[in-house]
């Protein structure tokens, strides 16, 4: 299931969500957490005041997250088994979620 907000307003809100999201958890610009078994992530961001989140539980998973532009959010959220996630986001201001389950 993605979330990608067809509209400035709901851009932000749904980023806000995720700075305060990454204030909770103590993170900073660009994490990873995964726990499990052969899991693979990479972020790379070119800009400034982005936040960019992947957070993997269970085994096999993958994930790629690519933020271009300035002040963007985006969180990539895996769990179960087995899932695969590569995000592009470009652009300023914007703001969007990932959530896989795998069985």
């Amino acid at each position: 299931m993605t979330f990608a907000p067809g509209n400035v307003r709901d851009a932000g809100a749904l980023a806000t969500g995720l700075r305060f999201y990454s204030l909770y958890r103590g993170l900073h610009g660009a994490s990873i957490r995964q726990s499990g078994h052969g899991n693979a992530a990479g972020i790379g961001q070119n800009g400034r005041g982005n936040l960019g989140i992947i957070q993997q539980e269970g085994n096999g998973h993958s994930a790629t997250l690519q933020q271009n532009g300035n002040d963007n959010a985006y969180g990539i959220f895996q769990f179960g088994r087995t899932t695969d996630a590569n995000v592009a986001q470009n652009g300023n201001g914007g703001g969007g979620a990932t959530f896989s389950y795998g069985w």
